[in-house]
This record gives structure tokens, C-alpha cells and sequence, in this order.
């Protein structure tokens, strides 16, 4: 199992960010990113989930200030990415850092709006340029359009842009779209894998970009 991060190593970039008033008045923390500074990944999510707060050590983003480390998607993502060789290796952010509760559900998280994307893309613009790393793992579709936000790029059918590597002038790396871990079970199927498959495609696609 991934280690667990310690809450002090999160990069805060901000005190108390309120650049979306109706998320930082419902947050509990701001979930920064965490991992090494001179990672070979930067991994990015869509946002942090709600958390459990009484879970032994994947409390989720929204509780523990740091990004991707619910019991649900944290885990799988950093499983992933350990499978591909880069335990330790990687930095792990979110396009969005405050938890955006679904109205309907308070204990879920709905998705981000473009608004919330744009103005939380300055700090994903630092921790990339910062971390510098060989590429950017984006899951899900809204991860990837807020990279590519970054470039003057827009999505057009996400799946089609899985593990299709985009070269990122702006941030001086490589886009490598993945699918969002809530769907994984299911879309790595549809796309052809078996999960063994889809992580050794990862660790090659990765290791193509570091040539």
C-alpha cells in the first residue's frame, strides 16, 4: 500500500485562497499538492474529495489538506503509479484544490466548474514549472482540459486522448491523459486493457517522453 504523506509536507502556495468564495466558505482545508519537488510525475486530479473522517489514514483531501489521498481515488492513483515504477516519484496536485460539495450530496463532490479551473490554474502553472517534471499524469477529462488550458488547447472526446502524449510548450513538458480513477474498472476495459496492460502502457509511455 502507498505511504500515507505526512499533512506538513503539502506546498501550500496560498494562505486561506478564497479566489472562489463558495468554495473556501464550505471547504475544510485547502488540498495542496505534496511529493517531491524534483519529481519525474506530476499527477493531477480534478479536485480533492470530502474525506472520511473516520478513516484510519485516507481521511481524502478535503480533510487532510493534501491532494489525492481519499480512500477511493487517492489510493488508486497512487497504487497506478507506484505499479509503474514511481512510487515516490511523484508529485500529486489537483486542478481544483477545494473540495466542491455537490449540493445535493454534501458528502460527494460534483465536478469543477470551468470558472474554478481557471482561477486555480495559476498555482497548477507554479507546481508544474516548479517541480519540473518529465510529464503531467491528468486524470479524468477535467484534469486534462485545465492542463491544456494552460497551452491555449481545448478536449475534444477524452477517451480518444488517453496515453495520447501532448507536448506542452508553456509548462516545457508532456501531457499524458488518463482516465479518471472512479472509471477505471470501467474504461480501461473499453479501451482495450486488462490493468496490467494499462499500467505497463503508462511506465512506456513515460519512459518514451524521458528519452
Amino acid at each position: 500500500m502507498p505511504t500515507f504523506p505526512d499533512p506538513d509536507d503539502r506546498n501550500a502556495l496560498a494562505d486561506g485562497c478564497r479566489r472562489c468564495p463558495a468554495l473556501a466558505e464550505r471547504r475544510e482545508r485547502i488540498a495542496w499538492g505534496n511529493g517531491p519537488a524534483d519529481a519525474t510525475l506530476v499527477v493531477v486530479g480534478e479536485a480533492p474529495a470530502a474525506g472520511d473522517p473516520d478513516a484510519d489514514r485516507w481521511r481524502g483531501g478535503n480533510l487532510t489538506g493534501l491532494a489525492y489521498t481519499s480512500r477511493r481515488s487517492g489510493r488508486k492513483v497512487r497504487e497506478l503509479v507506484a505499479d509503474a515504477g514511481y512510487a515516490g516519484d511523484a508529485y500529486y496536485t489537483n486542478a481544483v484544490k477545494c473540495f466542491p460539495a455537490d449540493p445535493d450530496d454534501p458528502t460527494d463532490n460534483r465536478e469543477p466548474t470551468a470558472e474554478e479551473r481557471a482561477n486555480c490554474r495559476p498555482y497548477l502553472v507554479e507546481e508544474v514549472r516548479t517541480v519540473d517534471p518529465d510529464a503531467v499524469l491528468a486524470t479524468g477529462k477535467h484534469a486534462t482540459k485545465s492542463v491544456l488550458a494552460v497551452e491555449g488547447l481545448d478536449l475534444d472526446g477524452f477517451l480518444d486522448s488517453v496515453l495520447d502524449t501532448v507536448e506542452c510548450r508553456e509548462l516545457d513538458t508532456t501531457l499524458v491523459p488518463l482516465v479518471h480513477p472512479s472509471y477505471q474498472e470501467v474504461w480501461i476495459g473499453r479501451l482495450g486493457y486488462a490493468r496490467e496492460e494499462y499500467v505497463a502502457a503508462i511506465r512506456e509511455t513515460v519512459a518514451a517522453v524521458g528519452e
